[in-house]
């Protein structure tokens, strides 16, 4: 009768080594935080949005759907509002993605195809991602006054049919587009160096098959390069469309939805209804357009997903 061989350092199944304990303590105090500051404020915030509260009395008046129904067509007040917003946000979400990839592409493959002072000029680049968000509204802000340098620009140059009296943020008719520009100018830096580590990714052999083939460059970066790095352009569209559906610093800064209601968008109205209306009920409307962002986050995360899949 052969005897059963036990191999040293292996544990019979269904024992826990004595060290169980002591993990499950080290990471106990990050499950507590996250179900505390993560989980209950979810659901905290979804309860909010099926109720009327003003932050200050002790118990919520629940109003079921009514808050997301407001919102969308039954208030004569807020519904207005939101579509407004909402379109402001349309426009953004769909200019930002395309100037952005317009933009930090052709740059990319300029500074990939540059041999000296490559450095400095990806520094030079990179310097609107690094500078301080606010700081930067600022300057923005006061370069686009009516008598800030872009108008006293445009009046040297003989241009003086562009300048804006009213000032860029001003004008109602070049106030979303203005903000549409910096939103790109801001995006740019990030974008063109997700490109430009794509673009050194790429095999040279290729590139120099189709240029002994008699490809020039545009034809290079039209079939070969651009193809190749279709999933960094699904990556970069997709940051886009978060922050263009999501962020509202840069409009509350600089304009805090004006003039009237024309540089408002979806972001920014729900801080607005949250912490700048001067009504008392509006909480629960504010976690209601903010559940409505988040769905509509994970709607285009989705098909984002789903064209990545197709790119790869």
């Amino acid at each position: 009768m052969a005897l059963p061989i036990r191999v040293p350092g292996r544990r019979r199944r269904g024992t826990r080594p004595a060290e169980a304990p002591w993990g499950y303590a080290f990471v106990a105090p990050a499950i507590v935080l996250f179900a505390v500051m993560g989980a209950y404020t979810i659901g905290y915030g979804f309860s909010l949005s099926f109720a009327s509260w003003n932050g200050f009395q002790p118990h919520w008046r629940w109003v079921g759907l009514q808050n997301y129904a407001d919102l969308l067509w039954a208030s004569p007040h807020w519904a207005p509002i939101v579509h407004q917003a909402a379109l402001n946000t349309l426009w953004v979400m769909l200019a930002v993605p395309v100037l952005t990839v317009v933009v930090s592409f052709p740059l990319a493959v300029m500074l990939n195809s540059v041999r000296r002072l490559r450095t400095l000029m990806r520094s030079v680049y990179f310097v609107p991602q690094v500078t301080a968000g606010i700081a930067v509204y600022f300057a923005w802000q006061y370069i686009l006054q009516p008598d800030g340098a872009i108008n006293l620009l445009l009046g040297s140059l003989g241009l003086g049919s562009l300048r804006q009296p009213q000032g860029f943020l001003g004008n109602p008719s070049t106030a979303l587009p203005t903000l549409i520009v910096i939103t790109v100018w801001s995006a740019v830096p990030v974008s063109m160096m997700l490109y430009l580590a794509g673009l050194q990714a790429v095999d040279p052999a290729l590139v120099e098959a189709a240029q002994i083939d008699g490809a020039g460059p545009w034809r290079v970066t039209r079939h070969i390069i651009w193809p190749l790095v279709r999933p960094i352009t699904a990556i970069i569209v997709l940051l886009s469309l978060r922050d263009s559906l999501q962020g509202f610093q840069m409009f509350l800064i600089m304009t805090n939805g004006g003039p009237g209601y024309h540089t408002n968008v979806l972001g920014l109205q729900t801080y607005r209804l949250a912490f700048l209306s001067q009504l008392d009920t509006t909480l629960g409307l504010s976690s209601a357009l903010g559940w409505m962002l988040f769905v509509a986050a994970l709607i285009l995360a989705a098909v984002n997903l789903r064209v990545m899949r197709k790119a790869t």
